[in-house]
């Protein structure tokens, strides 16, 4: 799908023009807070997290069967939480976050595979507009005062010499950006650049992840057998860690094979100009001059029937040594794209890495301390029922619910 582009500026590494101000914002995230080198010392972080995790599970799993998405979202933001403001802030005000972005996230998703800023879709969708900004200013009350505190704090600790966790939120207030009357000219980003900055790293940090548990659980549910194997490859290493997920080729099959079917992103929006644009086959003609959005169905490249053999079925041993896909990753191949879940090229998801050591440490936990079993409902049913629901993240149509049992 393609449509015109309006050239507006957008402050967010995800949709900002490619460009000197794109560049600045990604460079500082990828070469700081999720940088290859940080991701062992997130490890205390990731066992808190999980920690709190399968204490919230088992609780709920006493009172009767258990809604996944919850305590699942709740453990990652909370993780990513802490990694955009660093410690220190509050329980209830992290819930109240998670909260407003569940509901941004909700409401996003509503529009965003339709909404193209014309007049005509400005009306259709006033109402999910109006949300957004009201949205947009609760976010405004409830990051400003931690963005404050780390100005704060970073100023402290800079003058006694301290030694602080490097968040997000202080790699973005000591980030000089191209000011718009000069490249060479930088300047500090503003509250409101803050504002949507932080939110773009939480609701992408958290979504994508959850996402992906819930699915995987999913399949695991429906597949006694795949959840018994990866149970045993779980149960082979005494402490889950960095080091030994990484030891886990059933788990990272697993994880890409839901990735194959249940990218968490349902599309990837591209800005075509030029000579480019022509090779669309839905470009207008003549292309309009600031060129064509547009879009790429990332759930259609991983069922593609000419590149994978039964694409509809859960089958995580083609990703294992021998399968069809012995050697495809997240990212796509340099001769072929099979599947890219988390985008390509410069555009691709920075968070990637990250991404998939949070996917795999929840979900190992998870396989590893409880049975997961059909709900009543879905026995009833003869089986889960694996619709989607493409929104701001592919999610599953019927939340997730479960009979878990503590092993």
């Amino acid at each position: 799908m393609s449509t015109g582009l309006r050239g507006e500026r957008n402050e967010t590494i995800t949709t900002a023009s490619y460009g000197p101000h794109w560049r600045a914002l990604r460079c500082n995230l990828t070469a700081d807070v999720l940088h290859p080198s940080r991701l062992a010392s997130l490890a205390p972080m990731q066992r808190e997290a999980t920690r709190a995790l399968l204490a919230d599970v088992s609780a709920r799993a006493q009172l009767g069967e258990v809604a996944v998405r919850g305590p699942v979202n709740a453990a990652v933001f909370g993780l990513v939480a802490r990694l955009c403001f660093g410690d220190g802030v509050e329980g209830p005000h992290v819930r109240a976050m998670e909260r407003v972005m569940q509901e941004l996230v909700l409401t996003v998703g509503e529009i965003s595979a339709v909404f193209d800023g014309t007049w005509l879709a400005r009306l259709v969708y006033r109402r999910q507009l109006r949300r957004l900004v009201g949205f947009i200013g609760r976010q405004t009350e409830l990051y400003l005062p931690l963005i404050e505190a780390r100005r704060k704090h970073k100023s402290r600790s800079f003058r006694s010499g301290d030694d602080i966790f490097h968040s997000y939120v202080d790699s973005l207030l000591g980030l000089g950006i191209p000011s718009d009357a000069a490249d060479d000219v930088r300047r500090a980003l503003r509250d409101d650049e803050l504002v949507v900055l932080v939110s773009e790293f939480l609701g992408t940090g958290t979504g994508s992840v959850v996402a992906c548990v819930e699915w995987a659980l999913a399949h695991l549910i429906d597949q006694p057998e795949v959840q018994s194997k990866l149970r045993r490859e779980i149960d082979g290493e005494a402490v889950l860690s960095s080091k030994s997920l990484r030891g886990m080729p059933y788990l990272h099959a697993v994880v890409l094979e839901c990735l194959r079917m249940h990218p968490p992103v349902p599309f990837a929006l591209r800005g075509a100009h030029g000579e480019g644009a022509k090779v669309v086959p839905s470009a207008q003609s003549p292309v309009p001059a600031n060129g064509l959005r547009v879009q790429f169905n990332l759930g259609d490249i991983g069922r593609d029937r000419k590149a994978w053999t039964d694409p509809d079925e859960f089958r995580p041993e083609r990703f294992l040594a021998g399968g069809e896909a012995e050697g495809v990753g997240p990212s796509p191949g340099l001769k072929e794209i099979r599947m890219m879940p988390f985008g390509a090229a410069h555009r691709h998801c920075p968070g990637m890495s990250m991404g998939m050591l949070h996917i795999k440490c929840f979900l190992a936990a998870m396989v590893r301390e409880f049975e997961w079993a059909p709900s009543a409902e879905d026995r009833g049913r003869g089986g889960i029922d694996m619709m989607e629901l493409d929104g701001f993240f592919k999610v599953m149509k019927r939340p997730l619910s479960a009979c878990v049992t503590p092993r």
